[in-house]
């Protein structure tokens, strides 16, 4: 890879010092930028959508919720996941506020198969574009656990528009190391996705929530 471990962790510990210089009453999360060159967006081909399991996970716990009746809704209960009925996604259809609100509360859904074409019509346009359509599951399914454990450590990329994919490696709170690690697992699967890999990489960033973006030198 065209990016050296040591690099990403003085960038990392670079962004953390500067997010230092002006403490917050929260936790931020670090961030990372990929820039893109020599990459034609207009072609369909070339845009791409990723799921990245990150070695040290995300630094907390997203929001799950799950769509589901039945043996499914009573999984994700056993879990303590927020669940969303059949019939309270009839209730969304009618109120576009508070289905934009949940689209944006949750980082990730989970549903039953069977409620999915009615996921599709009344939550669709909302959730769609956040690029956060549901991890599907049968309705006879009892464990959700492996997947909840999954996407405990998961984190979604979505390359579209312009010519650079955003997404967290981890929160401040982490050690660098395992940040720079997150950082690589981020870049391989871009890099994989690429016709012609870090070649066409222009140049990557790591910020903190609120700090100055720092780039990881070469």
């Amino acid at each position: 890879m065209a990016f050296d471990r040591q690099k990403i962790v003085e960038a990392v510990k670079e962004a953390k010092a500067r997010a230092r210089a002006k403490p917050r009453h929260f936790t931020q999360t670090v961030e990372m930028a990929v820039n893109l060159k020599d990459i034609d967006l207009k072609k369909p081909e070339n845009r791409f959508k990723l799921e990245v399991v990150l070695p040290h996970g995300r630094g907390k716990e997203p929001k799950i919720a799950v769509i589901a009746d039945g043996a499914v809704a009573e999984a994700a209960k056993k879990l303590g996941l927020d669940v969303i009925s059949g019939e309270q996604l009839e209730e969304l259809a009618k109120n576009p506020r508070q289905a934009r609100k949940v689209a944006k509360n949750y980082d990730f859904f989970i549903a039953a198969a069977p409620l999915m074409p009615k996921i599709g019509r009344y939550l669709g346009r909302y959730l769609g574009p956040r690029n956060k359509m549901p991890v599907v599951v049968p309705p006879t399914m009892t464990n959700l656990e492996p997947i909840v454990n999954k996407l405990k450590k998961t984190v979604r990329i979505q390359l579209k528009n312009n010519p650079v994919v955003h997404t967290r490696i981890g929160t401040e709170e982490m050690d660098d190391e395992e940040l720079a690690e997150n950082a690589e697992a981020v870049l391989s699967s871009v890099i994989n996705k690429l016709e012609r890999g870090e070649n066409q990489v222009k140049s990557v960033y790591i910020k903190t929530t609120m700090g100055p973006a720092v780039k990881v030198e070469r």
